[in-house]
């Protein structure tokens, strides 16, 4: 640990360490009940997961990124084989088939399939740096981007499979491919809305209808954005106080472990809270991208900017959805919402991202 914090940022781990903390405020919060009773202690059994996902880090960035990244390929047909496997014989909850189970041991690949994307789209790109112009970098690269988007899809797991077009188009900007492409690519994605309602499963229409206007299922499919927007309004500019929102302890809201964590936050801490938690994933972002600017190697910089991508898109939009201004697409807030994959594939993408300050611009 002495040589992370010596040889990377030291504000990075301090962010992390805050968020942690909020984290497992929140989730104890999430855990309690106001009877008193808890079923399940969200808060202990995440402290488990941060202790494995921590050491990962300290593994990872002591690794070295340009290692990982020599084994991308690799990596990623190996996550790519999993989401296979999944489809096949996977867990199936809620009408998902997302999980591995193995004993009391449960896995999400489509989690962990956001850091070999990266990886591989950091490696492909980075070792064709001198063809950046070409077609052919962009269409292999959507090639690459469709393969996951396309498996996930099937489980069926919108949310996450969108994940994965933001990190293809931040990656292809900062490698400075044309800008004709991007722009092609984000047209041809809103031309294709109507066939995409067309492949929707029903109840993913029905959260988007939701989405429009909650009130058309108040007590279903719009019971969950309307308790989330209520505990978030309720909270004030301080909030209730801890253990005192009486949407999360009267148990009102759904999934507020996982999905609706920000509504907890909103509600027991208010807009203080609400804003606190941006900020923090605001400077961890800053300080992120900062990373870029200590290296000459491409592929740490599409590397750091993949990470960037992954981590503020679903803070957005996990966000978005707990206050009604985008569809619910069950995206977890990263490193603060309950679940041990989404946990550790967050971790393995900030160690990555750290461990690229080792190599120093070249003068």
């Amino acid at each position: 640990m002495r040589g992370i914090t010596q040889d990377k940022d030291p504000l990075i781990l301090v962010v992390i360490a805050f968020i942690f903390m909020v984290a497992l405020f929140s989730l104890y919060s999430a855990s309690h009940q106001s009877t008193g009773v808890m079923q399940k202690n969200f808060a202990m059994q995440q402290l488990i997961w941060m202790a494995i996902a921590v050491g990962l880090f300290v593994f990872i960035v002591w690794f070295g990124y340009e290692r990982w990244l020599d084994y991308a390929y690799l990596i990623f047909a190996l996550n790519i084989l999993l989401l296979i496997i999944v489809l096949a014989i996977g867990s199936t909850r809620l009408g998902a088939r997302r999980w591995l189970s193995i004993g009391s041991f449960v896995l999400q690949p489509s989690e962990f399939c956001k850091v070999s994307f990266v990886l591989v789209l950091a490696r492909y790109i980075g070792d064709n740096k001198n063809n950046l112009g070409s077609i052919k970098v962009f269409i292999t690269s959507l090639l690459i981007c469709m393969v996951p988007i396309f498996l996930i899809i099937k489980q069926p797991d919108l949310g996450t499979a969108l994940v994965f077009l933001p990190i293809l188009l931040m990656v292809l900007f900062v490698a400075g491919v044309r800008l004709r492409y991007m722009f092609g690519l984000v047209l041809t994605g809103l031309l294709s809305f109507p066939m995409l309602w067309l492949v929707l499963k029903d109840y993913q229409r029905q959260r988007l209808l939701v989405f429009l206007n909650p009130n058309i299922d108040p007590l279903g499919a719009g019971y969950t954005v309307i308790q989330s927007k209520i505990a978030i309004g309720s909270g004030g500019i301080f909030g209730k106080g801890w253990l005192s929102g009486t949407q999360n302890q009267f148990n009102f809201l759904p999934e507020r472990h996982s999905d609706f964590i920000f509504s907890v936050i909103g509600e027991e801490w208010g807009f203080f809270g609400a804003v606190l938690v941006l900020v923090l994933f605001l400077f961890l972002a800053m300080r992120l991208l900062s990373i870029t600017n200590t290296t000459s190697d491409l592929r740490g910089k599409l590397l750091v900017a993949g990470v960037v991508a992954t981590l503020w898109f679903q803070v957005f939009v996990n966000i978005a959805m707990a206050i009604g201004f985008m569809p619910v697409v069950g995206l977890p807030l990263p490193l603060v919402s309950y679940g041990g994959s989404s946990l550790i594939s967050t971790m393995v993408l900030l160690a990555l991202a750290v461990s690229v300050r080792h190599k120093r611009k070249i003068f």
